[in-house]
């Protein structure tokens, strides 16, 4: 999974909104964990960094927080718009320092949570990785 700020107080897990619900991915192979944090970066996101944690406790923890846990099996095929997020972040992301900021005033008990992607209009998502696929 990627973390934000690893290691720090307002340590925060990479999540992304699929139609309602917070998914955090769970990348088998830790080059598809850093090609993905690369593609954030390219996006002006905060550093992301690759943390291997066992599939036990990242289930664990979002099973507490609400969330969703995705695995991202080695040399998986995206099937739908939706499944491609979880090869390549949307385009749209939310801000982050508003993130930060609550973290260092008010840090939940447990662990925090970096922002969640907005959630996308399937069909209009669909329709414009069809024209990039065009391209």
């Amino acid at each position: 999974m990627l973390l934000f700020d690893s290691g720090s107080e307002v340590e925060g897990i990479h999540t992304l909104e699929l139609n309602g619900r917070t998914v955090v991915l769970m990348f088998e192979e830790e080059d598809d964990a850093l090609r993905y944090a690369g593609l954030l970066a390219a996006q002006d996101f905060p550093e992301a960094t690759p943390e291997s944690i066992s599939r036990e406790e990242i289930e664990l923890f979002c099973g507490q927080a609400g969330y969703e846990a995705q695995p991202v099996p080695s040399g998986f095929v995206p099937g739908s718009a939706e499944e491609r997020l979880m090869l390549a972040p949307p385009e749209q992301n939310l801000d982050t320092s508003d993130w930060r900021e609550q973290e260092q005033q008010d840090p939940p008990p447990q662990a925090s949570a970096a922002p969640a992607q907005p959630q996308l209009d399937p069909e209009l998502e669909a329709f414009r990785r069809s024209l990039e696929g065009l391209l």
